[in-house]
Formats: structure tokens, sequence, C-alpha cells
């Protein structure tokens, strides 16, 4: 190091044994990165091995007629070839299986048992085949057909995709907080038995809207929320739970992208970790468990703000007739003690300005107001600071009768910094909903078109557009009266 005053020439020298350590130490960090990138076209080359091996291995068994049942003695030749034919169809999730079908899917298929075991081909034939066995004596390939009547359709479905365009397949298990509900569902043995069939339903209408191809989407979200979930007394509860994760194992291997858990209570938290230190490190990985505090950080990971539910703190609403999920969202990023602003500029009056905005965590304050670019006019506060908590989403609207902006004020004061995601839109209206033609409405049809207007306003605008409107409407009744 060069002291204060002291010329540069006095600096320490490099010397020969220093250049001599710094080439040693770049030739065993070039020397490891040769041993890693042999090492993984090493295992590249074992996963192609073994795929060529399970692909001679389906197909010989598929000609052979031997996938599904053991070989057996044919006295007829003419059904037996028939039958062989029949086999040679099977197909598995609408992909055939016969590789030299050349479908550019099957590979894809034959991959996800192979990855479950390790590459290990006998393991994967077998899983294979136990799963086409399981298909066929439980009717699985018509089952997204059948109508259960369980009364869970808001509790078990499919909204939306992932960031990489996965289906996103929801099971909610706080409907079994009613008792009714429970009984109904898990009471028996048989509706027990049902509701295993509507887990594995849904894994099928998911599954269809997978490509299986290179580039497209080939595995799911499953988001299992289990607020009000039963606690761990509830046998039923504990048994159809283990029982639908272990025929999805089984039977849809590497088809669950993620398992997301989340509102997890602290009982389940806890028995999860034990668990996962004695099970396979893959299966643990595909597993995600967070907190009711962690919900939106979480699922943002995995998927976008508009996709993902207002419930959980994202901004996509159910039958939306103002965005769609392909209006996407900004982000701000509000730093610990701090205040940012998001601005909307309207350079046009007569539209109506609609907007979303949501925090992840929350615990900020919120203040919504219009600023008129007219000095002289008044500023509109359209609604004031309020402190919201954990997955609260928020859609405002509001009428621009003179050009100016929409302000909204985050106030942060916490020590974290935290992330907004908003969108906005304008809305320009008919000029039929604003003007009549006096000389051709009586009276009675004016009144009644300024009831339908009003009626019509007041279901999405905020209040001072409806005053300007009943003001107008009103002015013209009186002035047809009149005449």
């Amino acid at each position: 190091m060069i002291k204060k005053g002291q010329p540069e020439g006095n600096a320490k020298k490099v010397t020969f044994q220093d250049r001599e350590i710094y080439m040693e130490n770049l030739n065993q960090s070039a020397v490891q990165e040769n041993e890693e990138t042999a090492a993984s076209i090493e295992l590249e080359l074992r996963k192609l091995k073994a795929l060529n091996k399970f692909r001679s291995m389906v197909e010989g068994e598929i000609i052979d007629n031997c996938l599904l049942e053991k070989p057996r003695k044919s006295f007829l030749r003419r059904e037996s070839e028939r039958e062989k034919q029949e086999h040679r169809e099977i197909s598995l999730w609408g992909v055939p299986l016969l590789p030299s079908k050349g479908h550019a899917s099957t590979d894809v298929v034959l991959l996800k048992f192979l990855t479950a075991k390790d590459f290990k081909v006998n393991e994967a034939f077998k899983m294979l085949s136990n799963t086409l066995k399981w298909r066929k004596e439980c009717r699985i390939d018509t089952i997204p057909e059948e109508n259960l009547h369980l009364g869970l359709e808001k509790f078990v479905y499919i909204n939306g995709v992932g960031k990489q365009g996965q289906p996103v397949y929801y099971i909610l298990y706080e409907a079994f907080k009613d008792r009714d509900l429970y009984r109904k569902v898990l009471g028996t043995e048989e509706s027990r038995e049902k509701f295993l069939r509507l887990r594995i339903q849904f894994m099928e209408k998911s599954i269809k809207q997978l490509s299986f191809k290179a580039g497209g989407a080939d595995s799911i979200l499953l988001i299992t929320d289990l607020k009000h979930s039963p606690g761990p007394e509830r046998e039923e509860f504990r048994s159809v739970h283990k029982n639908a994760s272990t025929l999805i194992q089984a039977n849809y291997p590497e088809l669950i992208q993620k398992h997301i858990l989340i509102n997890v209570p602290f009982w389940y938290y806890t028995s999860r970790f034990l668990k996962s230190r004695l099970k396979h490190q893959r299966g643990n990985k595909k597993v995600v468990l967070a907190r009711p505090s962690e919900v939106t950080k979480t699922l943002l990971k995995y998927i976008s703000p508009e996709n993902l539910p207002v419930k959980y703190g994202g901004l996509k609403r159910e039958n939306d007739i103002e965005f769609f999920p392909e209006d996407k969202a900004s982000e701000l990023i509000v730093k610990p003690n701090s205040a940012s602003r998001i601005q909307i500029p309207v350079i046009e009056a007569g539209v109506t300005i609609v907007w979303d905005f949501t925090v992840v965590g929350w615990e900020v304050k919120c203040k919504q107001q219009f600023i008129p670019d007219d000095e002289g006019s008044y500023e509109v506060l359209l609604r004031k600071g309020k402190e919201k908590k954990l997955c609260d989403s928020v859609r405002n609207s509001f009428y621009i009768n003179e050009p100016g902006k929409i302000v909204i004020t985050i106030d942060n004061a916490t020590l974290k910094k935290k992330r907004v995601f908003y969108r906005s839109k304008a809305k320009a209206h008919r000029a039929h909903l604003y003007h009549f033609q006096e000389t051709a409405l009586t009276f009675g049809s004016i009144q009644s078109h300024a009831n339908s207007l009003v009626r019509l306003f007041m279901s999405g605008f905020e209040l001072q557009a409806n005053l300007m409107l009943w003001e107008s409407v009103h002015g013209l009744v009186e002035t047809t009266t009149k005449r």
C-alpha cells in the first residue's frame, strides 16, 4: 500500500513467486471448470443413453402387447392382430407412447418417468406400466366428463397461468370449516373416494392445457390453501390428503412443477419440516411452504400480478370487464421510511380513468387524489390515507372533466422496502350517453333515460361525476317540461 507522500516507485513490486502463485490458482480454476464441464457432458450422455434404452423397451413391450398385461397365447390370429393394432395406439395424456410413430411429445412424456426415477430405466418402465394399469382400472380417461356433485366448485378450480404459461390448479381447504360439508365430502368411504376422483379430475383438466412440446408448458402449478383447514386430529382429512398426494406422485411424475402450500399453520409447518428431512431431496425442492404473512410474496415468484387473484394480493378479479391478464402491471419500489407517488396523467376531459394497485405485504398508508392542471381548480381527494393489511388490492375510478392527473401516494413507515404493482386505463364514452335529441323525446322518455343513466353511472363512477351528470340531466328535464 502506498503511504501518503510516498513516491509510487517505492510501491511493492510483484515478484516472480507472486506470478507463480497467480498462475497456479488460474490453472486450478481452469481445471475445475473443465472437470465440471466434463461431468455435465457425461451426465447428459448418461441421460440420452437411458432415454434410448427406455424408448426401445417401451417400443418392444407395446409391439408384443405386454405393456398393460402379461403376454398370452392367442388361438385366433385375426383377433390377436386387432388387439396388437389397438395396443399400438396406446397413449398417455393425449401423447402416443409408441416411439416409432415419431410424435414430437413422446420423448417429453417418457423423460418425465425417467427423471422421477433418476434415469433408472427398469424402475421408470415399471412406473409407466403401473400408471397405465391404474388409469385403465379407474377409468381415468373419462373422468374429466364426470359430474361428481360435491359442491366444491369454489374451492377446487383452475385459474390463470404461471409465469412460464403453466395452468394454476387451486385447492382451498377452508371449505371444510363447514361441518355439514365436511361430513358430506369426507364422512364416508364412498364420499372420500369421490373427493379423490375430484382431485384427479382437476389434474386431468390441467394436463389438457399442457403442450408437451419444446418451449411449451409441460407441467402445472399446484396451490394448496390450508387456511381454516381441519387440524391434525381429523383423521379423515389426513387420510384423504395423504392418499391424494400418493396418487399424484405415483401416476403424474414431474407434472407438478411446484406444489405451493400457503397459509400454512404452525403445526403443519413443523410436521412437514421434520418429514422432509427423511424424504428425497428432489421431492423437497418441489414443495414450497408459505406462512400467512408470506403468501403474496411467495406466489409472485411463480405467478405474475395480472394472473394472481385479488384474495392473494394480486390484480386478477373474477369476470373482470375492465382489465385482462394481457394488461401488464408496472412495478414501483417504495423505500423504507419514505413515500412514493404513482402519477396517471390525463390530457383529455370526458373520460373515466380506472386503476388497480396492490402492495406486497401492505402495512402502508395510501392516498388517492385528482390534481387538475389548472391552478385555479380544486384538488379532489378520492380516498383518504388508510393503512391496509396483507392481501388487499385496490380498484378505483374517476370521471375526468378537466385535464390533470390521478396521484396515488404510498407512505411506507416500515423498515422494509415495499413492492407496488399498478395499472390504469382510460375509458371514452359514447356521445349518445351524454346528449339527447330534445325534439325527438317526450318528457316521459327523457325522464326514463335520465333515471337509467343515473343508475348506470352510480354503479361505476365517483360521487363528483354522479352529481355533475345528475345536474345536467335534471336541467334538461326541467327545460323540456317548460316547453
